[in-house]
């Protein structure tokens, strides 16, 4: 369903088709992607008071359960956050946002524990898995909300992008997602996980309704020229993703000259180390004042990436603010000549819990941690694979009002 689907619908009607949606998913599913839903009483309320005739006027939409909204307790996919932080009492300003648009707040969905892994495993709720495709993974962090869009419980849901975490979801479950920019308001109020590279984003179906949305929340920029961009390859991808990922590219950019190419590769390739070690210090900078204490209530996995900050030297991390400055220069130089560059969003399509192993996260990350580093906006856009799996092509522009992104994703529609 549409965005002008649910905005057709009676109040009472949305709210118990919302709830006939989500008794779809198994037991184990509702559990793993759903943090709190909304009873059919409280739908109904909110769908009623809603504004109409806006864009995202009676909109229902899931929110990544990073974001504050008054009265829901914040528990990022832990076991025990609330144990340390109280139920917030006023909404965050993506909230704000999205209620003064007029969508509807439904409910919170999970993550990877503290949003830090690309999988969606999470030993307190459950693995999400693809709706389309069990046993394989949706991708994380924004692992819940990527699937209760997939699913077609609700046509949008708010995500965060720290390393991927919104274009890698969106790839593997074939949606279009965006994802801001560092230290917007939309995200300066949720739980951090690495403040130099969190982003809040979102998922949708089609690209129709990512314009209503796009048009809604950033300052869209119309332009009466074509712009002008190219395709990077970065990384190991398969060969199916590849193919693939070469031609969707084709239909909005040609490949990178070589010059262009080598300049990009030559500042992208230490991105993925650089990356890992500002997240690690960032990342226990938000913990340490109870990490410890609550160290057997991790996730393992997890707990392990917060401990890595103690072998982390002085000369590494002076080597990654190295790394962090020369890749903005690098995309700083890219668009004085160019407005946007294509990559890959995922290497491979949605892989099985098997194969969610630490060398597939760092075939991912080395793909996305150089638009972390760049600190841009960028639009994923689906590309099917002749298997029925899915991967994506991230659109990056130099700002989120960039006229790159209507234009794209009429080429997309």
């Amino acid at each position: 369903m549409t965005f002008r689907d649910w905005q057709e619908l009676a109040p009472d009607k949305a709210a118990k088709e919302i709830h006939s949606r989500v008794r779809k998913l198994s037991k184990a599913q509702q559990r793993a992607a759903i943090a709190v839903l909304g009873t059919k009483q409280e739908l109904t309320e909110r769908f009623a008071s809603a504004p109409r005739g806006t864009p995202l006027g009676r909109v229902p939409f899931f929110a990544k359960d990073l974001f504050d909204f008054a009265g829901t307790p914040t528990l990022a996919g832990s076991s025990f956050l609330n144990e340390l932080r109280p139920t917030p009492e006023h909404d965050g300003g993506f909230a704000r946002a999205l209620k003064a648009a007029g969508a509807v707040f439904v409910g919170k969905t999970h993550l990877h524990e503290f949003a830090y892994g690309i999988t969606g495993e999470n030993p307190n709720y459950g693995d999400v898995e693809h709706p389309k495709f069990p046993g394989r993974t949706t991708g994380g962090s924004s692992s819940g909300s990527v699937a209760v869009v997939a699913a077609d419980i609700v046509p949008f849901a708010l995500g965060s992008d720290t390393g991927g975490s919104v274009r890698v979801p969106a790839a593997f479950c074939g949606l279009f997602g965006f994802r801001l920019t560092p230290h917007d308001p939309f995200i300066s109020d949720a739980f951090p996980l690495a403040p130099t590279f969190d982003t809040a984003g979102w998922f949708t179906h089609n690209a129709a309704d990512m314009h209503a949305a796009l048009g809604t929340l950033v300052d869209l920029r119309r332009s009466a020229t074509a712009p002008n961009g190219c395709y990077l390859e970065v990384g190991s991808l398969d060969r199916e993703v590849m193919m693939a990922c070469r031609t969707a590219a084709g239909r909005v950019a040609a490949p990178a000259e070589s010059a262009v190419r080598e300049e990009l590769l030559n500042a992208f390739t230490p991105a993925l180390d650089a990356y890992h070690t500002i997240v690690a210090n960032e990342a226990w900078h938000v913990h340490r004042g109870w990490a410890e204490r609550y160290k057997d209530r991790y996730d393992p996995n997890v707990w392990q990436r917060l401990n890595r900050v103690h072998k982390i030297t002085p000369a590494q991390t002076e080597a990654a603010n190295d790394t962090l400055m020369k890749v903005r220069v690098a995309w700083t130089t890219f668009f004085q000549k160019f407005d946007f560059l294509v990559m890959p969003a995922s290497p491979t399509p949605a892989p099985t819990k098997a194969e969610c192993t630490p060398e597939i996260r760092n075939r991912v990350l080395a793909l996305t941690a150089p638009v972390s580093l760049g600190g841009l906006p960028t639009l994923t856009v689906p590309v099917s694979l002749p298997s029925g799996l899915t991967t994506g092509l991230q659109i990056i522009a130099r700002e989120a009002g960039s006229p790159v992104f209507e234009w794209a994703l009429e080429k997309f529609a």
